[in-house]
């Protein structure tokens, strides 16, 4: 089938997609890691576009943005599959990938861009909480993952609500997951932790922690 690597940088939820994915299909892959400052020219070569991770390569050819290869992923290799089978259920599944794409900015950008005062930090919250609650609501609903008792696709697109949330919650000093609010999707975050291939694939928290504190100082 050809070699696979993926160009990636070691804090990137996006680039933790793309490792899961595979993962979960037991595809091995040669990682390569990318300094931002300096891209260098696999990377401007592989995604001469965007110019950003993640890129997975495979057989020689590129493909960036990681929804696309997440989708790529599951064509290529069928087998642990990660969308569900029935048409409609497939279908529901991508709107929700679709609408995490479209609203997951909003909430990261709650704690990594400064607001210009106390009245547009209440309405960024308030949006936040809004979209956190048709996600919980709408997209989650009673089950344990999104497509049910497995984790799937969706579930590996809204993983940044977990390890990465929690720690720009925690450098915040402010909850916007709390567990007596939004009870489910909490119990979500942690339930998608202890499933082993993301638990033995996350960035180190301490070190995450100490990155975005960097970033929430630009």
């Amino acid at each position: 089938m050809g070699e696979v690597k993926v160009l990636g940088f070691w804090s990137s939820p996006f680039v933790h997609r793309v490792i899961w994915a595979l993962k979960l299909k037991g595809i091995s892959y040669e990682y390569i890691e990318v300094d931002r400052h300096n891209k260098g020219d696999l990377l401007l070569q592989s995604n001469p576009v965007y110019k950003k991770v993640p890129v997975l390569i495979h057989g020689g050819r590129a493909i960036a943005e990681s929804t696309i290869i997440l989708q790529y992923i599951e064509d290529t290799w069928p087998h642990n599959p990660l969308l569900p089978k029935d048409n409609h259920q497939k279908a529901l599944a991508r709107f929700w990938i679709k609408f995490g794409e479209d609203s997951i900015a909003s909430i990261t950008d709650l704690f990594l861009r400064p607001c210009k005062d106390e009245q547009e930090r209440a309405s960024a919250w308030k949006r936040a909480q809004e979209t956190v609650t048709v996600i919980e609501e709408q997209g989650l609903g009673d089950e344990k993952f999104f497509g049910g008792n497995n984790i799937g696709m969706v579930d590996i697109a809204y993983g940044c609500l977990s390890h990465w949330l929690e720690g720009l919650e925690e450098i915040a000093g402010r909850k916007l997951i709390e567990p007596n609010k939004f009870p489910r999707l909490h119990a979500w975050t942690q339930n998608f932790k202890q499933v082993p291939v993301i638990r033995e694939n996350l960035p180190d928290y301490g070190k995450l922690l100490i990155h975005l504190q960097w970033r929430m100082q630009q």
